[in-house]
């Protein structure tokens, strides 16, 4: 007891002296959508507004504002407690600052329609809740990494068509704009979802790794959007499975010569302005194409339990799959903006069973947002994931159960319970409680519970 008491205290430490560091210095946010809206150079919801001076005492921020050039820090910080189950008990302190800068070239250069971005993360912790606790698949802390200073997109952007079309070029994370819900984002478990995760080699461009890319995006209409990004299916390069984020430790592989990834997403939205009294509607409708080769789950397995080489039906041309992303706002209050009130949100998916680890995953939750009067800010909900094992995974685990004692993988089932409260603006302090079914597929893992709070900071 004493030993835990003293971990607790260690980890308390921390938190504290992050919290003061934050306030005079570093702050959090979440997103490049973040950094697109700000007013004299600090971006929405900093907490350089509750600074004196705005933050800026000697306006060097404002200057670079006046000129095209933005920039900010976040810093997020989780203390989780696996307190039952899973692979074993324990806390861990695990955190990610991020610095982020913008440039408009039509400001700085007069080259209008032409803007920049580039991130990156200094990441560290005393251990991953997800792999080293739990022993899951499923994001618990969309945080969690390998300690790092890496460095995460940086690219131009060039607008066309009046505004209407775009094109991006430099080195990218799909999941900055593809396959996720907005809503889904108070959540810590709000992730690039298992089954891509999983599937694509590296677990594709997603955080914490980036690859050179080109993105097309074209909105015909104020509420529709089409997307189309052509990548680098390999963000880290061949190595041992799991090890992706140490063979491309600092984001600095920028590797080209792979089989490409291709993502496309139509976007519908209604009732999204500020002004309207509707529900709020977000439609996505998507899909992923790799032109690598891909092991065939079943063949593979078998061959190798019993010392054959491949043959022709083990290897397969390509990987792919299909999602659907639905927000929905349920109530919007009198006056209310989109992301306010009651609203419903889900993503699905689905790939071939025949090479994939995961062949269907669907996530949700509900949100309630700005409900407390003396409280407009708070947000809190529930959300679960579910990821189910493939035909392939069920069909060789029995086969291979006499001779490795793996287990027969079913599902792993995730929900989370989160209430975020805003602290002062650009400050929120957020408690959560997770429990995980079937980590890693395995009903021999005994079913965890996950307890703990982030504290995140915005300047």
């Amino acid at each position: 007891m004493n030993r835990v008491m003293g971990d607790w205290k260690r980890i308390g430490a921390r938190i504290g002296a992050a919290a003061i560091a934050a306030w005079f210095a570093i702050t959090a946010a979440s997103g490049q959508e973040w950094w697109d809206s700000s007013r004299d150079g600090i971006p929405d919801g900093s907490i350089a507004t509750s600074l004196p001076h705005n933050g800026d005492p000697g306006g060097y921020r404002k200057w670079l504002s006046q000129r095209g050039i933005v920039y900010g820090l976040e810093y997020t910080n989780d203390v989780l407690s696996n307190v039952r189950g899973g692979l074993r008990t324990g806390t861990i302190d695990q955190g990610k600052l991020q610095g982020i800068l913008t440039v408009d070239f039509g400001r700085l250069t007069g080259w209008h329609g032409l803007s920049g971005f580039a991130n990156f993360f200094q990441i560290h912790n005393t251990g991953r809740i997800r792999r080293d606790y739990v022993g899951g698949i499923n994001t618990i802390a969309a945080i969690e990494a390998v300690p790092t200073t890496r460095l995460s997109e940086v690219w131009l952007e060039q607008k066309f068509a009046d505004g209407k079309a775009s094109i991006r070029v430099g080195q990218l994370a799909a999941d900055a704009e593809f396959f996720y819900s907005e809503l889904s984002t108070m959540f810590l478990q709000s992730d690039w979802p298992t089954i891509t995760a999983v599937n694509l080699p590296s677990g594709g461009a997603a955080y914490p790794l980036s690859t050179p890319g080109v993105r097309l995006k074209i909105e015909p209409g104020k509420d529709v959007s089409l997307l189309l990004t052509v990548l680098n299916g390999d963000p880290a390069g061949p190595g041992v499975e799991g090890d992706e984020q140490l063979r491309n430790r600092h984001g600095l592989n920028f590797r080209v010569s792979d089989p490409p990834l291709v993502l496309a997403e139509a976007q519908f939205r209604r009732n999204m302005g500020n002004q309207d009294t509707g529900l709020a509607t977000t439609l996505k409708l998507g899909g992923w194409r790799h032109f690598g080769q891909f092991d065939n789950r079943r063949f593979a397995s078998e061959e190798v339990l019993i010392g054959t080489s491949f043959g022709p039906d083990a290897i397969h041309r390509g990987n792919s799959g299909v999602y659907a992303i639905i927000d929905q706002q349920l109530y919007r209050p009198p006056g209310g903006d989109p992301q306010s009130g009651i609203s419903v949100f889900s993503r699905m998916s689905l790939s071939p069973s025949d090479r994939n680890l995961i062949n269907a995953y669907v996530d949700g939750g509900i949100v309630f947002a700005g409900l407390i009067p003396s409280r407009p800010k708070d947000r809190f909900g529930a959300g679960v994931i579910h990821a189910r094992f493939s035909n392939s995974v069920h069909s060789i685990d029995p086969d291979t159960l006499t001779f490795t004692g793996n287990p027969v993988r079913d599902h792993e089932t995730n929900l989370e319970l989160s209430y975020q409260a805003q602290i002062l603006p650009g400050w929120i302090v957020q408690p959560n409680l997770q429990f995980v079914w079937h980590p890693r597929g395995d009903p021999g893992i005994r079913n965890a519970t996950v307890a703990g709070v982030r504290s995140q900071w915005r300047y």
